[in-house]
């Protein structure tokens, strides 16, 4: 009653509560729709010159009109998301760090401003690692569960709330994901993200099929099994022709906290990206097959499969020798 009182703008109503939501939705939609606005005009006045010809027609009105909207439209996902926790918290009759381990956020995409400084250890691993950049509240939470390391989160998909399963990432192999795949899970590059708003590469945005400001849930999982082994499916034969491609395979994994089966993850070397389908994972000490497992801080043996580019050309062959 109280959000839908508030959507509707009644300005009529006593309750300070209510005051207060609307104040804070509408200010939250006027310095979103100020900030594109100036970045926009910044970017689209036409410099002033001596030319003679006259300016293009600019169109302040519809300029406004159009960032407003798009403020709006940003300003009700964070209230979605404000809401939901809210009423987590609301509704919970105690105090405890689980109620923290969980948000509901918007999810953007993570970007070389998040690189860590020189000396670090996922400095130049911004999208070739598992790490993403969450909120304050997830270290609060951290230290209330006395969770251990390597802190692990789970992202999930919210389907009611977020659009259809779309392909984001511009790379080709990059497009190869599970479509089943509903979450994924990683590690943290640091907790500064603006509190309803999680930062994820663009290969965890692939694997769910997520756009920019699609709503996930966040959790911190503290029962992911440690990995004793993983077979990887490398997209080109060229990764396996590298002479120390083993060590190669070992030292890139180390920015990887866990692993998540179905996913496809990249690796850098030399300049170039390789792609890799994680196609099986088993656990430690039975070597039982799991959907995710731990791979930092563990002894995990990884072997390669037959590559990618590889099968696709004896099916292709095979297809040939039918038809013949």
């Amino acid at each position: 009653k109280h959000s839908a009182l508030c959507w509707n703008g009644n300005s009529e109503t006593k309750d300070p509560s209510l005051q207060l939501i609307m104040t804070k939705r509408s200010c939250r939609t006027m310095s979103c729709s100020l900030l594109l606005l100036t970045i926009t005009l910044s970017l689209s006045t036409p410099p002033i010159t001596a030319s003679t010809q006259s300016p293009p027609s600019f169109n302040i009105g519809k300029l406004i009109s159009t960032h407003w909207e798009k403020a709006s439209q940003l300003a009700n996902l964070e209230q979605t998301c404000e809401d939901y926790n809210g009423d987590v918290i609301a509704q919970s009759s105690s105090e405890t760090a689980s109620l923290i381990s969980t948000k509901r956020l918007v999810c953007l995409p993570l970007d070389e401003r998040f690189d860590p400084p020189n000396g670090m250890f996922s400095h130049g691993h911004v999208q070739t690692g598992d790490k993403m950049s969450l909120p304050a509240v997830f270290w609060k939470a951290i230290m209330k569960s006395g969770a251990e390391v390597p802190w692990l989160f789970e992202v999930a998909r919210v389907d009611d709330l977020s659009g259809p399963r779309v392909i984001t990432d511009d790379d080709a192999d990059a497009k190869n994901q599970s479509p089943k795949l509903t979450k994924v899970v990683g590690g943290a590059i640091d907790f500064r993200s603006p509190s309803n708003y999680v930062f994820l590469p663009h290969w965890m945005m692939s694997a769910l099929g997520l756009r920019p400001r699609d709503i996930v849930s966040v959790r911190l999982i503290q029962d992911v099994p440690p990995g004793s082994s993983v077979r990887l499916r490398p997209h080109k034969t060229e990764f396996t022709s590298i002479g120390n491609h083993q060590a190669v395979l070992e030292t890139e994994l180390k920015h990887y906290s866990a692993l998540v089966k179905g996913t496809t993850i990249p690796f850098d070397y030399n300049g170039k990206r390789y792609w890799f389908d994680v196609v099986d994972l088993r656990s430690a000490p039975r070597g039982e097959r799991v959907d995710m497992a731990k791979v930092q801080d563990c002894d995990i043996a990884a072997e390669f499969v037959r590559a990618k580019d590889q099968v696709e050309e004896m099916k292709r062959r095979r297809a040939e020798q039918e038809g013949n």
